[in-house]
């Protein structure tokens, strides 16, 4: 049917519907093609935003009995050696790697890589 074709409709249940509906056929509008490109002012507010990064520096793995036992001044050995990159997480995905540093009286890392989209994401945190 063409877009503002009508059709009279004879009623099946007198008592639901008045006889003779005009009924319409809507055609909704097409869709432009290619991307839509984002307004300016619509990733300024992201970018503003505060997100929560995280360094891992290594895990250990430990028995109960071994970690009830430890007091202050006790040594806990981590899984990396020194000099190994540190991970970086952002939500829990691991996004880079970088190197501890000092920076005044506090511990940074400097960033040595940041990971490729296709691998962010496969290295979840523990």
């Amino acid at each position: 049917m063409s877009e503002g074709a009508t059709t009279q409709v004879e009623s099946q249940d007198p008592q639901t519907q008045p006889a003779g509906v005009d009924v319409h056929e809507a055609e909704p509008p097409q869709a432009a093609e290619g991307v839509v490109e984002a307004q300016g002012g619509q990733i300024d507010i992201l970018l503003d935003a505060t997100m929560q990064v995280a360094a891992r520096l290594g895990q250990a793995e430990l028995k109960v009995r071994d970690l009830l036992q430890m007091a202050p001044g006790s040594v806990l050995p981590l899984d990396k050696q020194v000099g190994q990159p540190v991970e970086l997480y952002l939500r829990g995905i691991k996004f880079a790697t970088g190197m501890l540093v000092v920076v005044g009286d506090r511990l940074g890392v400097r960033i040595k890589e940041i990971l490729p989209p296709e691998s962010v994401g496969k290295s979840q945190s523990a």
